[in-house]
């Protein structure tokens, strides 16, 4: 009672100071809450429903010469539908149609969407501005914006700091633009290397996924969304979507309730602690409930569990999807009901609610609290943007704040901190800048769109720094550098390996760089079309490079086309050879492992990976990145991620159960020792803590970055758990021998284990802990003992 007189008093103090005639909802002066349930008290029916729709943005701006405006497509929607928000207004892509010239620059970007904030504003009944969403994983996808690594490139820095401020320079580009929102993180667990979207991902571990999570959700929405410089992050896909039978994109899930609340709920739910506004649905079902309808998910979990204050929104066309694809739904109305009852507030699409919607709520499918519940939250993210006072942005400031120098070279280190060294037999690398004749060989070595990743705009040959380009620009003017492609990604109708084998005779090394694409070649009108690429041998079939990226699941992980051809011809000239493998998931790597001596895992580098590889070959910089997932010896072993449950699996008759490259690994051109574990655990009344403290340094002459990883076993449980699951991680840079000591501290809730009444406990017992510089490289050992344990853990 006591907090309704206080609202109400709130109300009346806020009505009094307002302005004669202005209503409650347009003094910003007013509490958040009494301005969304005035104006949702001002508002039809057909506006409520129509702020609820996202619609797809590119067609709603017309461009005649440099000058951008709102398009009759726009106008007509918000007249008739009235719609409250707008998706990938400034994307580029095959899809979209939009290429260089016919897609806008930042500053018309700003225009644009000034003009069409303009319009909603000021050409509707109650002045609602837009909400804009973009994509923003690796980048704003937008034209003329910076390009970083993708995101398991991103995880593989194990390097959270630098990962928020990379996020929040994606922000400050999407927002000085006009967006409201950016979609990232992807925070789903790929365990299933076929699945097509693992680049979008930050791995394998629920820990690891978490501290990204976090980092891009605190990057992204800053101290305050009202900054002109944020954005609110939309958490991706909700949930377990990276594990689909099969490898099939939205493939259905049958994991458990133990293992959903362990494994696939932990970074979506870190990420929300941390304050995000917005959580997507994903495509697939669990357990035959398809996320898109899942009160237990998006009710009970996320709000009355977590305490979720934001909205939720589809994947684009996942509320049709219920009828057309999951078939749990007769009707389009009856979807649109199960969605919103279920508590989806937002419709990506604009026809998943829109007129199903108002047919829902007519046969009385759906009660009018439940669209005004809906509607409220997607409101108060619009009021506590202050987009009301402030919905334009400067075009001025959009050309000077977007792919800044600082920008640039912040995309250079995200790279450079990402790529893993996987061997360095004989220690082949760092190379000389002394030698005189190099050769770059390779699908991957000179083709920018190829080491960009899904989800990019086109780019100016100019923005991008290839792997040959980064070669040429390291080393003297006097070194012969000599290029042959050898062959395509997966044409194998226009190899040319013969040509590569004498450039790797004549060559003191050879780099060869393969792996897979997901790029859309922007290269010319051609593409517009949306072909994956646009040229092919004189009366041949084209045959698009892409192997990874949305849709592009696969039945094996060998290298494709005549790649590993490729690679065998120029090992067997006898020269070096070092191969850079930039891809957007795991590849079999086997004979590469027993053949090439020195082995880089670049996966997708962005706009300045040719400058981060070939600071990396040529020692200028140190490398330190760490594999976010495993590599597998044969899809015949999947899964094969680390922290597997017991029992621990056992060999096949063809090989053993070991991946080729576990999880946490990576290699240095310096040297690390680990010594003096000291751990203890201090239990109170409903508490415990355990202090670990050990020391790593530096045996090298080398300064370098050393990722030390904290591993936990719960020896005995009352259910099963994983042999080893990562706790805690800490990458350190340490000069030539140089030591420190590291300090970490597990709580309750990472000891904490899913009892059989699916209830957070510590169970009293022994733990293991292994330290280490992979989950297969430990070097330290111990255990604790728990004599208590917890009830009940607070979570």
């Amino acid at each position: 009672m006591t907090t309704y007189l206080a609202l109400a008093l709130g109300l009346l103090a806020t009505a009094a100071s307002a302005q004669p005639g202005q209503p409650l909802y347009q003094n910003r002066q007013a509490p958040t809450e009494a301005r969304v349930q005035d104006l949702l008290a001002r508002m039809t029916t057909e506006e409520k429903v129509g702020q609820l729709s996202t619609l797809l943005g590119w067609e709603m701006y017309q461009k005649d010469g440099q000058r951008v405006s709102a398009s009759a497509a726009y106008t007509k929607v918000v007249d008739e539908r009235h719609i409250g928000a707008l998706w990938a207004t400034l994307r580029a892509d095959p899809w979209t149609k939009k290429t260089l010239r016919t897609g806008l620059n930042p500053r018309q970007a700003a225009e644009a969407t000034n003009a069409l904030q303009r319009y909603a504003v000021e050409h509707t009944r109650l002045h609602i501005p837009l909400l804009l969403a973009e994509e923003c994983p690796h980048g704003h996808m937008a034209i003329g914006t910076t390009v970083f690594p993708t995101s398991i490139g991103q995880s593989s820095t194990w390097d959270p700091a630098l990962i928020q401020r990379m996020a929040a320079a994606i922000a400050t580009e999407a927002r000085v633009q006009g967006a409201h929102i950016g979609y990232g993180p992807v925070l789903d667990l790929a365990r299933e290397p076929r699945w097509s979207r693992v680049e979008e991902t930050y791995g394998e571990d629920p820990v690891l996924n978490s501290q990204m999570g976090v980092a891009m959700v605190q990057g992204f929405q800053g101290a305050s969304l009202k900054s002109g410089s944020n954005i609110v992050s939309t958490l991706k896909h909700f949930t377990a979507y990276g594990v689909p039978e099969g490898g099939h994109n939205g493939g259905s899930i049958s994991t458990g309730p133990r293992e959903l609340f362990q494994s696939y709920l932990p970074p979506f739910r870190a990420a929300v602690q941390a304050g995000a506004q917005s959580v997507m649905t994903a495509y697939n079902s669990i357990d035959g409930v398809p996320c898109s309808a899942n009160s237990f998910l998006l009710t009970d979990v996320l709000r009355q569990r977590w305490g979720f204050q934001g909205f939720t929104v589809s994947d684009l066309g996942s509320i049709s999807g219920l009828a057309g694809n999951h078939h749990v739904a007769a009707t389009a109305p009856e979807a649109a009901a199960l969605a919103l009852n279920a508590g989806l507030d937002d419709d990506l699409s604009g026809y998943g609610y829109d007129k199903e919607l108002l047919a829902a709520l007519e046969q009385k499918l759906v009660a009018p609290e439940v669209l005004d519940r809906a509607v409220g939250r997607v409101l108060r993210v619009k009021f506590e943007m202050g987009l009301f006072e402030n919905p334009y942005v400067d075009p001025a400031k959009a050309a000077k704040l977007v792919r800044t120098p600082a920008h640039v070279q912040l995309a250079r280190q995200v790279a450079q901190e990402s790529i893993v060294l996987l061997k360095n037999e004989n220690n082949l690398l760092p190379l000389t800048k002394t030698l005189q004749r190099i050769a770059v060989i390779g699908p991957n070595a000179d083709n920018m769109y190829n080491q960009l990743g899904d989800y990019t705009a086109p780019q100016p040959e100019s923005n991008v720094v290839t792997v040959l380009e980064g070669i040429r620009a390291k080393v003297p003017a006097t070194t012969q550098v000599v290029y042959a492609k050898g062959c395509a990604i997966r044409d194998t109708a226009s190899a040319n390996i013969a040509e590569a084998v004498a450039a790797a005779r004549g060559a003191q090394v050879a780099v060869v760089v393969l792996g897979g694409s997901s790029a859309r070649d922007f290269k010319t009108e051609y593409q517009s079309t949306g072909a994956a690429t646009v040229t092919a041998a004189a009366g041949g079939q084209v045959i698009s490079d892409m192997e990874s990226g949305e849709g592009y699941d696969r039945a094996s992980l060998d290298l494709l086309g005549k790649q590993l051809a490729l690679l065998q011809a120029v090992v067997a000239t006898g020269t070096p050879v070092v191969a850079v493998f930039v891809k957007g998931r795991p590849l079999n790597l086997n004979w590469p492992a027993a053949h090439v001596p020195a082995l880089l895992d670049a996966w997708y580098p962005g706009q300045e990976g040719g400058h981060a590889v070939a600071d990396v070959l040529f020692g200028d910089y140190n490398p330190a990145g760490r594999l976010p997932i495993s590599v597998p010896k044969s899809v015949g072993q999947l899964p094969v991620y680390y922290n597997a449950k017991r029992p621990v699996t056992h060999g096949y008759v063809e090989m053993d159960n070991k991946p080729l490259y576990s999880f946490g690994h990576g290699l240095s051109y310096s040297q690390f020792a680990y010594s003096d574990l000291q751990a203890s655990a201090t239990e109170s009344q409903g508490a415990v803590r355990v202090s670990v403290r050990f020391k790593v340094k530096n045996t090298s002459p080398r300064a370098g970055d050393e990722v030390a990883q904290l591993y936990l076993s719960d020896d005995v449980s009352s259910v099963v758990t994983p042999a080893r699951q990562l706790k805690k991680f800490q990458r350190l840079s340490l000069q030539a021998g140089e030591q420190r000591e590291v300090a970490f501290e597990l709580t309750a809730e990472d000891l904490m284990l899913l009892n059989g009444s699916l209830k957070w406990v510590v169970e009293p017992g022994t733990f293991t802990l292994f330290l280490g510089a992979s989950s297969e490289d430990i070097r330290l050992k111990t255990q604790v003992k728990v004599a208590q344990g917890v009830e009940n853990v607070a979570r």
